[in-house]
């Protein structure tokens, strides 16, 4: 038998779902983990203006133009190629690019000093580590008392890094492109907010420090920001691109995981390894069961669970091979019912789901249990 037919015809995130709070390349993120079998909550936290009609980015073009900096730092690669793109549509593209050939050009990384090199323009200088903190360590080394500086933003917070300069004495520019401001329909947000407080998601992904801070802000907004914090604090994994994207929900308390290399593909290469660890796989009735957010696997196999269905599977493990009373797992349904028939009724549903004879006992007058095997039965029931 070859690789391929061994492989099990499901994704390494298959039975998860996953919360995607950007808005730019929010398309990308959200197939990068549905190929991986993930099911995805899409909820954009942000929302960009529009190169062409930001007039502050215009305003800060041109006065630019008008005013030589002796600096400029460009920070990421989409960002400069919109502002040159941008400056086009207004007719200063020219001379944009005119007065940046005249300027010590700072590019952070080979992504930017590669799109500062296709607009026809040559670095003077670009780190290889693609740190901020390098780039700010060269030019307070250089000295930046009465120079003005021009930082091109992307929305991301730069904590420290213009307060830094400014203390050195130099006169900080931003070049504001891709300003974000909160969603026009907040539908989808309080969506993925309910799913996180309810533990309908398992991970809630971070790609940019705004969008981090927009989602906290909504859930202050609304009331729940203690729920949505215990949430991401214990049962939802926050996953953010870079260190930068998690200072908002640090600052917070949060622990949050990141990715090596501050990229979306090692992000969900990251999800496809925490996600599974993080389920609870359990030996029931001969057979390993792992209990993932809204599907099971048993020895493997992907098995599609009804949200009842789970409720109740996530209630017999919290106390594998004990007896779990019907009025426990009423209270564990969705909804408010009192009828302990409809423990019954989703019951019923939850074995037909897993398609395993066996996995669940039925205590006569008593209650459920899942039939853990008697080599860790102890393990799981003494004391």
């Amino acid at each position: 038998m070859d690789d391929e037919q061994q492989r099990p015809d499901h994704g390494p995130l298959a039975g998860f779902t996953v919360g995607v709070t950007a808005a730019r390349r929010a398309d990308e993120l959200g197939a990068l983990l549905q190929r991986r079998g993930a099911a995805v909550l899409h909820a954009p936290a942000l929302r960009i203006v529009p190169l062409a009609d930001d007039s502050e980015l215009l305003a800060a073009t041109k006065q630019l133009i008008d005013q030589a900096p002796d600096i400029v730092v460009a920070t990421t690669a989409i960002g400069f190629r919109g502002w040159v793109e941008a400056a086009d549509g207004w007719g200063l593209g020219d001379a944009l690019l005119e007065r940046l050939r005249a300027v010590e050009l700072l590019a952070r990384g080979p992504k930017v000093k590669g799109a500062v090199r296709a607009a026809g323009l040559t670095e003077e200088w670009s780190p290889a580590s693609e740190s901020m903190a390098e780039v700010l360590d060269r030019l307070l080394a250089e000295g930046v008392d009465g120079r003005r500086i021009a930082l091109q933003l992307h929305g991301e917070p730069l904590p420290g890094f213009v307060e830094a300069l400014r203390a050195g004495g130099a006169e900080v520019v931003g070049v504001p492109v891709y300003r974000w401001l909160p969603p026009e329909d907040l539908g989808p947000v309080d969506r993925l907010l309910d799913a996180a407080v309810s533990r309908g998601v398992d991970a809630v992904t971070f790609t940019s420090a705004p969008a981090a801070a927009s989602l906290l802000s909504r859930a202050e907004e609304r009331g729940m920001l203690p729920e949505l914090l215990a949430a991401l604090g214990h049962d939802v994994l926050p996953a953010c691109v870079g260190p930068v994207t998690a200072v908002p929900l640090q600052a917070h308390g949060l622990d949050t995981v990141q990715p090596e290399r501050f990229r979306l593909g090692p992000l969900v290469q990251l999800l496809c390894q925490e996600l599974p660890i993080r389920a609870r796989a359990l030996p029931v009735a001969g057979h390993r069961l792992e209990i993932r957010g809204h599907a099971v696997l048993i020895d493997g196999e992907l098995r599609t669970v009804p949200p009842a269905g789970m409720s109740l599977l996530r209630a017999l493990s919290r106390r594998p091979g004990w007896v779990v009373p019907r009025a426990e797992l009423l209270r564990a349904l969705p909804g408010t019912g009192r009828d302990e028939h409809a423990v019954e009724t989703a019951m019923a549903r939850l074995r037909t789901s897993l398609g395993t004879p066996k996995l669940i006992q039925t205590v006569v007058k008593r209650g459920y249990r899942l039939a853990l095997d008697p080599a860790t039965d102890a393990k799981y029931t003494d004391g």
